[in-house]
């Protein structure tokens, strides 16, 4: 069965659901990078990450929602740093690594989050600067930033990456072509870096989320289509950031130490069907 069309980039609003993060003593005192920080899955996972104590570098490209989200994590007690980068660009992710390491110290919790162009487009449709463009976004940034971090952690002995990939990577839906192989890559690089770097102490791995509640749906879509849509997964919701922010608190923490080259399906039950 063809699985819902895949919509895990973000909006600006709050997120739906309540947004109360688990706690996880270990995680306290470590830092964090969270590239695409600014909105939906990755300020849940940053706001998740300080709760529990970890200072966050907040990646993204809106210097607004950056600065949003870093105030309310600032409000709430929390530490964050707002860290403006493209990381599709090699020389902006050196200066990121750089502006994060220098103000909060080397970076334990890597999640490079940033991508999500995956806007339905007929392949006969797609222009190959578009391709290029969604491949760009959401496989070579997380090779750039991965690459930055990784030798301060091999150097370290530890470190914990998670990446983000989508069910579009899974199987056929109704994503564009690029976004999906994207996805795809993003699985294998995860699995392939696992086996790497595991004898050096760093674990990876990888999320992968179905529908998960945005402002684009929210506008673009009536309550019925979202009532429909909810109604395709066993669990009868969509998914909200907060499920994935939970998700990303688990494998940065050592409840997960034995834990590497996994891809976590979060999909409502829509895994079994």
């Amino acid at each position: 069965m063809q699985s819902p069309l895949d919509i895990t980039d973000t909006g600006t609003g709050p997120d739906a659901g309540p947004e109360t993060a688990p706690h996880y003593p270990d995680l306290a005192g470590k830092v964090a990078l969270v590239t695409g920080g600014s909105r939906g899955i990755g300020a849940a996972t940053c706001r998740a990450l300080a709760a529990n104590g970890v200072r966050v570098a907040v990646g993204g490209r809106d210097a607004a929602a950056l600065g949003a989200v870093v105030g309310a994590i600032e409000a709430a007690g929390g530490t964050a740093l707002a860290a403006p980068a493209d990381v599709t660009d090699p020389a902006a992710v050196d200066r990121l690594r750089a502006t994060a390491e220098r103000a909060l110290g080397p970076v334990d919790i890597l999640a490079p989050f940033a991508g999500g162009q995956g806007m339905p487009t007929p392949t006969v449709q797609l222009p190959p600067e578009r391709w290029r463009s969604v491949l760009d976004a959401d496989l070579t940034s997380v090779f750039l930033t991965v690459s930055a971090f990784l030798p301060g952690m091999i150097e370290r002995g530890s470190g914990t990456v998670i990446t983000m990939a989508s069910t579009a990577g899974r199987t056929p839906s109704g994503a564009n072509v690029a976004y999906a192989v994207a996805k795809a890559g993003v699985l294998m690089l995860s699995r392939h870096l696992a086996a790497e770097v595991g004898p050096h102490g760093i674990r990876v791995n990888c999320l992968s989320p179905s529908a998960v509640l945005n402002d684009r749906m929210r506008t673009s879509m009536s309550a019925e289509q979202l009532a429909g849509l909810a109604a395709a997964f066993p669990l009868g919701r969509i998914g909200r950031a907060h499920d994935v922010a939970q998700a990303v608190l688990f494998l940065a923490s050592e409840a997960s130490s034995w834990i590497t080259g996994a891809t976590l399906d979060l999909t409502g039950g829509r895994v079994i069907l």
